[in-house]
């Protein structure tokens, strides 16, 4: 893929989040490959938990856009609707502000089930959170 398609493909992808919880959360998508999806998230209050912390919910709708992004990616996208199916989360270092990254790689594709593995990081690299999407290609 040129870097000119990269940048319309993550153009259009980021188009299609505007009025959703991507664009609540400030979702970015910013890398796009031929096995993978990159999405960032900045960390603010807006995303914190009350300890002043980012919230692991918000970590996994993070980690759900971009491996749910991923999938419809390696789909007939014309032709099939891709849902979560389980989502499965380990959070093993907190966020207090910057941004995190989140990186979807595909563990199986499947005709029908797509198993998706998303790793967190934070901005110096560190992991953040380990998820595991599955997601199912459902008939238009």
């Amino acid at each position: 893929m040129t870097k000119e398609e990269k940048k319309i493909k993550l153009d259009k992808c980021n188009e299609m989040c505007k009025n959703t919880l991507m664009h609540t959360l400030d979702i970015e998508y910013t890398d796009i490959g031929e096995d993978f999806v990159e999405a960032e998230m900045p960390v603010s209050p807006k995303v914190h938990q009350p300890e002043g912390v980012l919230h692991g919910g918000a970590m996994v709708a993070l980690a759900e856009s971009v491996g749910s992004l991923a999938a419809y990616m390696f789909i007939d996208y014309k032709k099939f609707n891709i849902r979560g199916i389980e989502i499965s989360a380990n959070h093993v270092k907190t966020v207090r502000d910057g941004k995190v990254i989140a990186h979807a790689k595909a563990l199986h594709l499947g005709r029908t089930t797509q198993l998706w593995q998303i790793m967190i990081h934070n901005e110096n690299k560190e992991l953040i959170s380990a998820v595991k999407l599955t997601t199912i290609a459902l008939p238009k």
